[in-house]
């Protein structure tokens, strides 16, 4: 009998031996899949991310990247230029510059308020909430405006993205080919482990020249705010961190 329940004893303890390896098991293959999850997507999404990954990762091949490396994005309107970054080591290097088609019709200068027909400039930051799948605009993801500096200057405004369809009345709206190419790095890095991303919007390549030709403008005091991010990734090619004291915006 002792001999018998000597046995059922270990019996029992294989049997909730192999019970916690299968729940190991199984919270190791549904992790990943959780936080997969943590970022949108759609029919639409998968499709064009399924279209444009292999031309993708041929050119990141080529020029010493690969598909999932984290993403830094610059905007230049005056050039209507949308840069994509890619880290590469312990430094970010350009990938590609993307025509941006519009960002509305009242030219240079910051959003101010709803309506004013202005996109935003300054420092946006990009979440994987942040990110719509199934845009009217094909693709897009939210810039988060009004950020924390847009707020304490009582700026108005919402639903600001990055999108597709090449119309916009004050969001930067790109080519449904472009936005495609742009989304897919953007979920590639979110789902490799970027938590999220920088978006930083400039009204023109900040230069001394540049600085001095629009010297006169009521915006000058901001984009001498601006500049001085402008500067930092310049020089060491990593987005600042950045913070908000007393109503400007201070890197570092």
């Amino acid at each position: 009998m002792q001999e018998f329940k000597k046995a059922l004893t270990e019996k029992q303890d294989e049997i909730v031996g192999i019970f916690f390896l299968v729940c190991f098991c199984l919270t190791v293959l549904i992790t990943p899949a959780v936080v997969y999850a943590q970022v949108p997507e759609s029919v639409r999404s998968r499709e064009a991310i399924k279209r444009v990954k292999p031309y993708l990762t041929q050119k990141l091949q080529e020029n010493g990247f690969q598909y999932g490396l984290p993403v830094f994005i610059r905007i230049f309107k005056q050039s209507n230029e949308l840069e994509v970054w890619l880290k590469n080591g312990n430094s970010f290097k350009l990938f590609k510059s993307y025509k941006i088609c519009t960002y509305g019709f009242a030219g240079l200068g910051p959003k101010e308020k709803q309506g004013d027909g202005k996109a935003p400039e300054g420092f946006y930051r990009i979440y994987p909430k942040s990110l719509n799948p199934s845009s009217n605009y094909h693709l897009a993801f939210n810039l988060g405006y009004p950020n924390e500096y847009d707020r304490a200057h009582k700026r108005t405004g919402s639903a600001l993205m990055i999108h597709g369809d090449c119309v916009s009345i004050g969001c930067y709206a790109m080519t449904d080919a472009g936005i495609e190419e742009i989304f897919a790095l953007a979920d590639g890095a979110l789902r490799n482990g970027q938590k999220s991303f920088s978006v930083h919007i400039f009204p023109f390549r900040m230069t001394d020249e540049n600085m001095s030709k629009y010297g006169s403008s009521k915006f000058i005091l901001f984009w001498d705010n601006l500049k001085q991010g402008y500067d930092y990734f310049e020089k060491k090619k990593i987005p600042p961190d950045i913070r908000v004291i007393n109503r400007q915006y201070v890197f570092n």
